[in-house]
């Protein structure tokens, strides 16, 4: 397994997949199982690029990649990982990354906020077999993240991304792949694929004629007015609450896939809290689920072949719709996708007829609300979305394919702004009152649940059950901003079998942050987690930390490491003011 070393803060690191030396710099992590290639068969490990990110706003590093020929033949791998370890020292805010090869985005993610003094470290492996074809030919390897160094944020992300390639054998076949990946997503070869949404972002798209299956994979993240979504205030409230307390346009997020102005999928997004969220040292040492590694979201496209297989271009869309009555969002969110078609191996032209088609553009959607006077109450958010499609396809070959493609997804999402009798000295009055000593508090209850199923003649082929429950208890001082008390729990509960290229799943995570008096009193994490997948592989991992240190880490099942990683200590008195974001505030954005 690859294994790099390098001098950093006048420490030397050494990183692996499963030990790391102790070193006077925090060591972040995101808690997710250990990969599950062939470790046995040979490897071949080459570094793709090697680059600080100090002011690199719209300078994105853009390498030429060519695949490597002394692991087998090009394309035939058992599979293929990316090693991306990062450094950094200085105060920053957390930054959005995102990697591009062939104009398609294989993985997003974002980093940790940089202590100072000290600096920080981390290093995160992530499977990227499903890409096998981008990777089997050259081109360009983009890594995107957009940084800004100035007076008081002088952190810089010193970066080394690294491709390991598994060579099959009998005893490791090569990974399943589509035959071809068509990219959704901004067709530029010198920056990011992802799109800023809104307005929709639509592009013409060939499907090649005897494509005879389509499984779409969504990138979707909340930027900006949009990083806190779920704290979002329906419009006709808005107004009722304090000034500044949070954005509009509601906290329902549906992602939408649409194929000529036709509904083909919708995906409910996973409430990402990235590592400068409301209060950074929640989430020191161990990241939010997803801050390193975000959630995609799978659709199948099959249903449209008939539609997309006549040689003409079609238009996919991708956008992001809101509970309100124009469906409207703010700025912005960043959308991007593929396509993995797999081809009749005839040549022939695919044919067939879409024989059911109930589809709604968009979510039929629930509010209520009652705020008071002085700006205290509840809103409350509901939304379902139902969506069926049926079509007979014939393959150039002559097989015939029945193809049954269904959603149900379910919302909820209630907001509590309340006085905090406990802490304040009289009740808060947000609007009628000014006293500083006013602890006015923001809750948010949220739920996403749902069943996604695609059978082809009976036969599933994708499936998502999931369950996102997320609560936030917020207390601050009113009008300042001040924090006082925070609570995150959230939890990612998924059952996924993506599409036949990608091995199933079932991931529960749970993860719980308290912290007490602004961030001083001892800030806690729990992160509980456990991992199966339909080849038998298992891993549980039980880890907390107190004070931003590990206290106790607890890993078992098949893919637990033989040696437990060792977690590095904190100085604490290094830790100065950390760049924090709250639901409202307007003076400070994520990635805009």
């Amino acid at each position: 397994m690859f294994s790099a070393s390098r001098v950093f803060s006048g420490v030397l690191l050494l990183t692996s997949i499963g030990v790391l030396v102790q070193a006077a710099v925090q060591v972040d992590f995101q808690v997710v199982q250990p990969l599950t290639l062939p470790a046995g068969s040979k490897q071949c490990t080459v570094e793709i690029l090697s680059h600080t990110f100090g002011n690199s706003y719209g300078h994105p590093e853009i390498v030429q990649y060519s695949p490597p020929t002394n692991c087998g033949a090009v394309g035939s791998w058992a599979g293929i990982s990316l090693n991306f370890t990062v450094t950094s020292n200085g105060t920053q805010y957390d930054r959005l990354g995102t990697f591009t090869l062939q104009d398609v985005e294989i993985w997003r993610t974002s980093t940790p906020e940089p202590v100072s003094g000290d600096g920080i470290i981390w290093t995160y492996v992530k499977d990227v077999s499903r890409y096998t074809p981008l990777f089997a030919e050259p081109g360009n390897f983009i890594l995107e993240l957009d940084n800004v160094v100035e007076t008081g944020l002088e952190g810089q992300y010193a970066t080394t991304l690294h491709a390991t390639f598994y060579t099959s054998s009998d005893q490791y076949p090569a990974a399943t792949q589509s035959n071809v990946i068509i990219p959704l997503g901004n067709p530029a070869n010198n920056t990011g694929a992802q799109e800023s949404v809104p307005p929709i972002f639509s592009l013409n798209v060939t499907v090649p004629e005897n494509a005879v299956q389509i499984y779409a994979e969504l990138q979707a993240s909340g930027n900006s007015d949009e990083e806190f979504w779920y704290y979002n205030a329906a419009n006709e409230y808005l107004n009722d609450l304090p000034s500044g307390t949070t954005y509009g346009d509601g906290p329902f997020r549906e992602v939408r896939l649409l194929v000529d102005g036709q509904l083909a999928g919708v995906a409910f997004p996973y409430p990402v809290l990235f590592t400068g969220a409301i209060l950074p040292e929640a989430w020191m040492p161990i990241t939010s689920y997803g801050a390193l590694d975000l959630p995609t979201y799978f659709l199948d496209l099959t249903p449209f072949i008939p539609v997309l297989t006549d040689g003409s271009s079609h238009t996919i869309s991708i956008d992001v719709s809101s509970a309100e009555s124009n469906h409207s969002i703010n700025g912005n969110w960043f959308v991007s996708g593929n396509l993995q078609v797999v081809t009749d191996p005839s040549g022939k032209p695919t044919t067939g007829n879409i024989t059911v088609n109930n589809s709604p553009l968009y979510a039929t959607t629930h509010t209520v609300g009652n705020i008071n006077a002085n700006g205290l109450g509840t809103i409350t958010v509901n939304a379902t979305h139902d969506l069926h499609i049926e079509s007979t396809i014939v393959s150039g070959s002559g097989e015939t394919t029945n193809v049954v493609w269904s959603q149900s997804l379910q919302y909820s999402n209630t907001q509590y702004y309340l006085s905090d009798a406990n802490v304040s000295a009289s009740p808060c009055n947000p609007i009628s009152s000014a006293s500083l000593n006013c602890s006015f508090v923001q809750n948010v209850v949220q739920t996403a649940t749902g069943t996604i199923t695609s059978t082809h003649n009976g036969a599933t082929v994708l499936s998502d059950t999931f369950s996102y429950p997320f609560a936030i208890n917020l207390t601050n001082e009113f009008p300042l901003k001040s924090l006082d008390d925070v609570v995150f729990d959230h939890s990612y509960e998924r059952t996924v079998i993506p599409s036949p290229l990608i091995t199933g799943s079932t991931i529960h995570n749970r993860q719980v942050a308290v912290c007490k008096g602004g961030g001083s009193a001892s800030p806690y994490n729990n992160n509980t987690f456990s991992y199966t997948d339909l080849a038998g592989n298992t891993y549980q991992r039980q880890v907390n930390a107190v004070n931003r240190v590990v206290v106790s880490d607890h890993q078992s099942g098949s893919l637990a490491p033989t040696s437990i990683v060792q977690h590095a200590p904190v100085i604490q008195s290094t830790i100065g003011p950390l760049p924090a974001r709250f639901p409202g505030d307007r003076r400070i954005v994520h990635q805009s």
